[in-house]
């Protein structure tokens, strides 16, 4: 019997007892403002997905591609074409009152301004980058 408790004590001396450790450690907590109607899309979500909301969070920001809303070369051209959209404007007024013939050729080189900076804004090249 002496033997059989001298067995059992050299066994438990390099182990601590309770819960193993987990393999990660998640000691950070992140506090995330949301609607009601966010909080119930997002509980519906993590529900049919069959985890709780914080691991479809953890799923979630994992899987998610972020898309910057503007560089600052399109912030440029667009507020480029809010210019040539008042020039646009003011040439609609001048029409008016002078008539159309005489700003044929303004329109013309405003509207092709206009088309180039949209089509610059339009292409969507930004799936290539590194973001």
């Amino acid at each position: 019997m002496e033997k059989e408790t001298a067995q059992r004590q050299q066994c438990h001396e390099g182990k601590k007892g309770g819960r193993p450790l987990k393999r990660v450690k998640r000691s950070h907590i992140l506090v995330v403002r949301v609607t009601d109607t966010e909080r119930l899309l997002i509980a519906g979500k993590a529900r049919e997905a069959g985890l709780s909301v914080s691991a479809w969070f953890r799923a979630a920001a994992k899987k998610a591609v972020v898309v910057a809303r503007l560089r600052p070369e399109e912030a440029a051209s667009l507020r480029m074409l809010a210019g040539l959209s008042n020039n646009l404007n003011q040439l609609t007024r001048l029409a008016h009152r002078q008539g159309l013939l005489s700003l044929q050729g303004s329109c013309r080189q405003l509207l092709y301004d206009i088309h180039h900076i949209l089509q610059q804004l339009g292409r969507d090249d930004r799936k290539g980058d590194d973001r």
